[in-house]
């Protein structure tokens, strides 16, 4: 099953030297039935689209509790066993749980299948939208649209192999 899971460039890097993401439990997003519910469509890649569109946001809220990383919203795409997933059915339709699911345990770097990480003309919005995000939360309209300006920006696909240049 691919998980998305959202980090930061550090996060990367630290997960790389370990060669593996940890500890565990791991907040990730996914296909669920829930996100298949709402998205309204049998496309897979279109429902893997919606689950790493909820891990950038999950990234986004990364960067907004750490001012002092770089503003780059970076997502891991793993392949792990259908078993080590989980996600919560009561939540269901929930908007802020759309797609999350939780990995009871760590994750080897080499299941990783790729990764997804902002284009450096992406960090000025993305420094805005995290800027703006607990107003955002607190139902500022003006703050969400900054926030929706960092979603203009689609992440870009890198190889595993290319992990050390982004780290870099």
């Amino acid at each position: 099953m691919r998980v998305y899971l959202p980090t930061t460039l550090p996060g990367l890097a630290e997960a790389h030297k370990a060669g593996e993401l940890g500890p565990a439990p791991l907040d990730a997003y996914a296909v669920t039935p829930s996100l298949r519910e709402w998205y309204v469509s049998d496309d897979i890649e279109e429902l893997e689209y919606a689950a790493l569109s909820r891990a950038a946001q999950a990234s986004l809220r990364l960067l907004a509790v750490s001012p002092d990383v770089p503003r780059r919203r970076v997502v891991l795409a793993v392949d792990v066993p259908e078993s080590a997933v989980s996600f919560d059915p009561d939540r269901g339709l929930d908007s802020a749980a759309l797609g999350e699911v939780r990995l009871a345990a760590k994750v080897s770097m080499s299941d990783a299948a790729a990764v997804h990480l902002d284009a450096d003309d992406a960090r000025e919005d993305v420094t805005a939208a995290a800027l703006a995000l607990g107003a955002a939360d607190a139902g500022d309209d003006d703050a969400q649209f900054t926030v929706d300006g960092a979603e203009d920006h689609e992440l870009l696909w890198f190889a595993t192999q290319e992990i050390p240049n982004l780290i870099g």
